[in-house]
């Protein structure tokens, strides 16, 4: 594991630059949550850094209750430590339904619905945007398991395990997937595109390659990357290394407002 600097000594591998930054643990500050009863988050990515989408962790104590996301915007959510229940009926199933760790859901702005925490409490990792609307119809709600979720091979390389969380399909604007690389496994390129990120490494360590810097990262770092951002990673360590990351999807940009607020109505 990489060795946390010092805070005495006024040092970090923290870093914030127009194009992207690399966020450690070492500098996470909690807030609270507007709207959720007995519950903080730390705000990792949010439109003040020039993100078009919100990233945080939020801490829920035990019978902690969820707000909102806001008129207008979705919600993934995926449950890294505890579990929680859905108040009112969630897709698929009936009130009262319990995800455990490793479970996620997403929620369109048609289908909010609160969610309790457990007697463990719970810790979700959360992206959130302005859910922009296509020809397609909405978006539908979705539950899953990461464990169920099929990985493929990226690019036909057995050591790149890409999974998808959410349909690929135009009605969804957000992807979100689990990337797991083995050790010394690499991006087969170096990637510039229009979509921007948001990613929490969860297991491992390697070097990201994020404009023209190289970082090493390992579990816990956030990553933002804005639109056109060159990326590239290489795992590293004797384990393999492992982020979930989101991204914006299927729209076309020409027929969206510039900035947060979605297409012209």
């Amino acid at each position: 594991m990489l060795d946390q600097a010092p805070l005495l000594n006024g040092v970090t591998r923290s870093r914030r630059t127009a194009d992207y930054a690399l966020i450690t643990p070492d500098t996470f500050v909690p807030t609270p949550l507007p709207g959720w009863t007995d519950a903080t988050a730390v705000v990792h990515i949010a439109p003040e850094i020039g993100a078009r989408f919100t990233h945080y962790t939020a801490e829920m104590a035990a019978g902690s209750v969820s707000g909102g996301p806001g008129a207008g915007v979705s919600r993934f959510a995926f449950v890294a430590e505890g579990a929680v229940a859905f108040e009112d009926s969630p897709p698929g199933g009936p009130a009262g339904q319990t995800l455990g760790t490793g479970e996620y859901f997403f929620l369109p702005p048609a289908e909010d619905r609160r969610f309790t925490a457990g007697q463990q409490g719970a810790k979700l990792i959360v992206f959130e945007k302005p859910y922009v609307p296509s020809g397609e119809g909405p978006a539908s709600a979705v539950i899953g398991r990461a464990g169920d979720a099929p990985g493929e091979a990226f690019q036909g390389d057995a050591d790149l395990l890409l999974q998808t969380l959410l349909p690929a399909e135009p009605a969804f604007d957000m992807a979100v997937n689990l990337f797991t690389y083995q050790p010394g496994a690499r991006l087969p390129q170096v990637e510039v595109h229009v979509m921007e990120h948001g990613l929490i490494m969860l297991q491992g360590e390697g070097v990201y390659r994020l404009g023209d810097d190289w970082h090493p990262v390992q579990a816990g770092d956030i990553i933002w990357m804005a639109s056109y951002c060159p990326q590239w990673f290489v795992a590293m360590g004797k384990q393999p290394a492992k982020y979930l990351y989101y991204k914006d999807v299927h729209r076309d940009r020409l027929t969206e407002k510039p900035g947060f607020a979605g297409r012209e109505a």
